[in-house]
């Protein structure tokens, strides 16, 4: 299979790329679009760019580390993913894999084997180029960095190594087939970094020495503070996926660390900052319109659940894992502490992810079910209204760091089924060390990916094994998904995988997390790229 060469203007790639890409990408039926958001004005956003200025942006926490090839938290993300081009970019409206250092690719039959054929005229920030050893190196070291590289190296499982085949190609080998490898090369976590920072400690690129081969380059990190990002002359291989390919429009980006949402809030409505994501769903409705605009997108890849670790007693209980999903209302989180730009999941992913198809008809509200399935377990109402059977409470918990209202809300519907939900709320690095050490009844979080082999990375028996669980047929139908090649099939085994996790009480979907942008008016293209990460690369400020 191999891509047409790669020229176009704006948007016009997407399609040049698509016979290239359909085979492992396959449409999206849910869309790979956004959620809704009224963003720019069409007068706005239909105005010349203008070069120059300082975009200031808020995020919540300083993760210490941007590097991006280790981070993993949405704030760093926000930060890291302007410093580095990757081999791909994913269209954000169509979902397809489009051209950006590589300009064209082969995948072997069963995708176990990549091609890539770099383009001639781009380079690191540090003017070495970037050719096909400089893929080789950075390919071997986030490998080589291990868990360390969270993200790069569950998208290099398997990977026995990266031919030189070349200046200007380069071929990178799988020990079996990985679908989803294609996808995988347009993602910050693959972005590539001057072969120098190879030799850097991982602590040293957390803090920013590294040198990559975006638009924007690291001015200065100030921990806790601020990053501060600055365009890099010169540059001019923007991807298919943007508006423009030459330099960046914004001289500089500052990210502001602001961790008190009311202080964002504030800094925003007062001008001291420009924009943010990070806006509570309460004090949305003051940038709506007013002089400011929003922005909204699901993060695609694996919505907000609670992932029961089946080896604890009370979550190793189908019954009461099926009975705690049923007993959810999820548009009521949704209505209640949410915004009606916000969806309910309809599936263990988010609609906006290629391949996605609904399953909401298996996450139906449903109490009465959920109460027949304890009472036929021999979970009988206690006094107080909480279940009980020999002698034990059904009183579980959920460890989680993150906004507490929306399990606030799944602690009180299930209460009403007779099931003790206790929170227990946590730091960051704390929910880390506990997932690791696979100390909790129920964790709770989202993992975005634009690509359905996520789902086998989080649930797999042979991958992460979240649950904690043996090996049994949803794992054989993820397994099967990542070396199909086939979209249709790939599909109809992810749609049957998602089903059996549901069914199973493997996984119990919650929300789509979705991205939110809140900004000035002045400020234009600030987007989403494919992942639903942020995009600056196409920002510009009114000079006014």
């Amino acid at each position: 299979m191999t891509t047409p060469p790669r020229r176009r203007d704006a948007r016009s790639g997407a399609a040049a790329a698509l016979a290239a890409t359909t085979l492992l990408l396959g449409a999206c039926s849910g869309g790979a679009g956004g959620s809704g958001g009224d963003g720019p004005t069409d007068a706005a956003a239909s105005a010349e760019p203008v070069e120059g200025g300082d975009l200031r942006f808020a995020i919540t926490v300083d993760s210490r580390c941007i590097d991006p090839q280790q981070v993993g938290n949405n704030d760093a993300i926000a930060v890291a993913r302007q410093t580095v081009a990757s081999l791909t970019a994913q269209d954000p409206e169509s979902g397809e894999i489009v051209p950006w250092l590589a300009e064209s690719w082969e995948v072997g039959d069963d995708a176990s084997s990549y091609t890539f054929h770099l383009r001639d005229d781009a380079v690191y920030a540090d003017g070495t180029p970037i050719d096909a050893a400089s893929v080789k190196t950075n390919f071997d070291t986030i490998v080589a960095l291990g868990a360390t590289a969270s993200l790069g190296s569950q998208y290099l499982v398997g990977y026995e190594g990266t031919t030189v085949v070349d200046e200007r190609t380069v071929t990178v080998d799988f020990a079996a087939p990985s679908a989803q490898f294609l996808q995988a090369s347009s993602t910050f976590s693959l972005g590539l970094l001057s072969p120098a920072s190879a030799t850097l400690t991982p602590e040293e690129r957390c803090a920013g020495d590294y040198v990559g081969s975006g638009p924007f380059a690291v001015e200065s990190y100030t921990q806790d503070q601020e990053v501060v990002l600055s365009k890099v002359d010169g540059y001019a291989w923007g991807s298919a996926a943007n508006d423009h390919t030459g330099e960046a429009y914004l001289d500089t980006v500052t990210f502001q660390v602001i961790p008190e949402a009311s202080v964002r809030a504030g800094s925003l409505q007062s001008g001291q900052i420009d924009a943010t994501a990070a806006i509570n769903p309460v004090d949305q409705a003051q940038f709506d319109g007013n002089g400011f605009w929003l922005e909204q997108r699901a993060n695609p890849g694996v919505a907000y659940q609670l992932f029961p670790n089946e080896s604890s007693p009370l979550a190793s209980d189908e019954a009461v894992r099926v009975a705690i999903s049923k007993g959810i209302d999820r548009q009521q989180i949704v209505d209640t502490v949410l915004t009606e730009r916000d969806q309910a999941a309809s599936g263990v992913l988010s609609h906006s992810t290629p391949l996605f198809e609904s399953l909401a008809d298996d996450l139906a509200y449903d109490p009465q079910g959920a109460e027949q399935l304890l009472d036929d377990a021999g979970w009988a109402v206690g006094d107080d209204g909480i279940r009980e059977k020999d002698g034990q409470r059904l009183s579980t918990t959920v460890t989680f760091w993150q906004d507490p209202a929306p399990l606030e809300l799944v602690q009180q519907q299930l209460r009403q089924i007779g099931v003790d939900l206790q929170l227990q709320h946590v730091e960051i690095a704390e929910s880390t060390a506990i997932k690791a050490d696979g100390d909790f009844d129920f964790d709770y979080y989202n993992l975005t990916r634009s690509d359905p082999d996520v789902l086998r990375t989080v649930f797999s028996a042979n991958a992460r094994n979240i649950n904690k669980r043996a090996p049994e047929e949803v794992d054989d139908l993820l397994d099967r998904s990542a070396a199909a090649t086939d979209p249709a099939a790939r599909e109809e085994l992810v749609t049957a995988a998602s089903r059996l996790l549901i069914e199973h009480g493997h996984a119990i979907p919650v929300y789509e997390l979705s991205t939110t942008i809140a900004a000035a008016e002045h400020v234009h293209g600030l987007t989403f790229e494919g992942s639903s990460r942020l995009d600056f690369y196409d920002a510009w400020v009114d000079a006014s």
